[in-house]
């Protein structure tokens, strides 16, 4: 085995132990690296060289006693909205040309103290306002869409091209890239990860979580990035939780949420077969099935559009005033479409999220609440390059992106934590996801759910290079 190819756990245990360096686990990175950029381009930007120091730094402080912890060493990748000091953030777009960051953003100096060592920023798509990342190839085929919008988070991850990776979540933009592309992906409830320092693209749903290989690493890069923050309004002061799961899979005493509504109509046969099965397994490790109706589904889509766009348009205000032709044409219209919206209409969207988020507190914290709700990520495997429409059995056509964002967005609407994990793939060999959504600051339940089915399902492994 490659150091690429190991876990955060397995890499921090061999760096540990003095089995690996830090500075062998880095230059294989960044071979990979090498290996993959040409033909599936999750970089927007490579770091080797402040990499290589931060390698070289770590594995001193090793040698001599001083290990910070699990992702001491660790090579990871940022999301293109995430600043790092001296650096670019380009949010893989043109209007950041030549943007140099002057201080490193919350996460970003949480993950440096951690002792994590930065390979590179990788693509989003443009200022994060997409779920395709056109710029990325798929790494199990580049032919298809990687998602987004952390589209080049999820492929390094995957194609072992960083041992993990953060990326944003505004309306499923960390789990729908983890689910196309086989990785686990945590969207942590709002407010638990500060935003100071990353590029917003809707501040009231914006979430900054860690794409890994397993759900133990995600648990371990989270516990990295908690912290209350008053630099980010919205930044809580939760307690400090130990997120790592138990290595027991015994999930007896636990109700996991089943909809009978919503998640899984117009959902691929293969999607729902997949995840039917993975919850099944759940039910096989102890835990209770119990039915859920999800409240004012009608409402779910339209309250998401009617937050996201104009908090977006609000945001990017001066620059497409200033330089419009910069912005590619698919998030320029959204941009200009934002111009054309009330107050009233925003004002209508946030009265539907105070009814919506109580609904669903209701629904998991009620008389008769569920610990987690599985359901899939989204409903469809990886789309060809290019394509923009998807046609279901009852002859609904859908675009793409609503496709990929309709089972993802009520999580951010409500606030509430959502962790995709691999469950399968279909007859292409694309990955399939399921989510499993639960109590705010229910992160360690989620993920010891995870975890249990991780530890006796398949996951789909590491892409290939070629």
């Amino acid at each position: 085995m490659q150091p690429y190819e190991l876990t955060v756990a397995d890499a921090a245990e061999a760096v540990r132990t003095r089995q690996v360096s830090p500075v062998e686990l880095v230059d294989s990175v960044l071979e990979r690296i090498e290996q993959v950029q040409p033909r599936l381009r999750p970089y927007s930007l490579v770091t080797a060289d402040p990499a290589r120091q931060a390698a070289r730094r770590a594995a001193d402080e090793v040698m001599s006693g001083r290990a910070r912890g699990p992702l001491h060493g660790i090579p990871a990748g940022l999301k293109d909205l995430i600043d790092v000091a001296g650096t670019a953030t380009s949010a893989s777009s043109r209007v950041r040309d030549g943007h140099r960051a002057v201080a490193d953003s919350t996460v970003a100096a949480q993950l440096s103290a951690a002792g994590a060592a930065f390979v590179g920023k990788t693509h989003t798509h443009e200022f994060a306002y997409g779920l395709t990342t056109p710029q990325t190839g798929n790494a199990w085929d580049p032919g298809r869409v990687a998602g987004g919008s952390s589209g080049g988070s999820a492929v390094a991850v995957a194609a072992g091209a960083a041992t993990f990776a953060l990326g944003t979540d505004t309306g499923g933009s960390i789990r729908v890239p983890a689910a196309l592309n086989g990785v686990v992906g945590l969207k942590p409830t709002y407010g638990l990860v500060p935003r100071h320092g990353v590029t917003s693209l809707a501040w009231s749903l914006d979430h900054v979580g860690p794409l890994t290989r397993t759900v133990e690493d995600a648990a371990l890069v989270l516990a990295s990035l908690t912290g209350h923050d008053p630099r980010d309004p919205a930044s809580v002061p939760a307690p400090a939780v130990d997120y790592r799961p138990g290595p027991g899979t015994d999930l007896t005493g636990l109700r996991v949420g089943v909809p009978g509504n919503y998640y899984f109509d117009r959902v691929a046969p293969e999607v729902e077969a997949a995840v039917r099965n993975a919850i099944d397994r759940l039910e096989s490790l102890g835990a209770r099935l119990v039915e859920v109706e999800i409240p004012m589904t009608r409402y779910i889509q339209a309250t998401q559009w009617g937050l996201m766009v104009p908090e977006a348009t609000a945001y990017h205000e001066r620059a497409l005033r200033a330089v419009p032709d910069l912005y590619g044409a698919d998030v320029r219209v959204l941009l200009e479409a934002g111009e054309l919206m009330t107050a009233g209409d925003y004002l209508r969207a946030q009265r539907a999220r105070t009814l919506m988020r109580r609904a669903w507190l209701d629904m998991l914290d009620g008389a008769n609440g569920v610990d987690a709700i599985a359901a899939p990520t989204v409903p469809l495997t990886a789309a060809k390059a290019g394509q923009t429409t998807v046609t279901w059995g009852d002859g609904t056509v859908e675009s793409v992106s609503d496709a990929y964002v309709r089972l993802s967005a009520p999580a951010n609407v409500t606030g509430v934590p959502s962790l995709s994990v691999p469950v399968g793939r279909d007859r292409h060999g694309m990955p399939i996801g399921m989510q499993l959504m639960g109590k705010p600051f229910g992160e360690a339940v989620l993920l010891r759910v995870g975890h249990a089915y991780e530890r006796t399902g398949t996951a789909p492994g590491l892409a290939p290079a070629a």
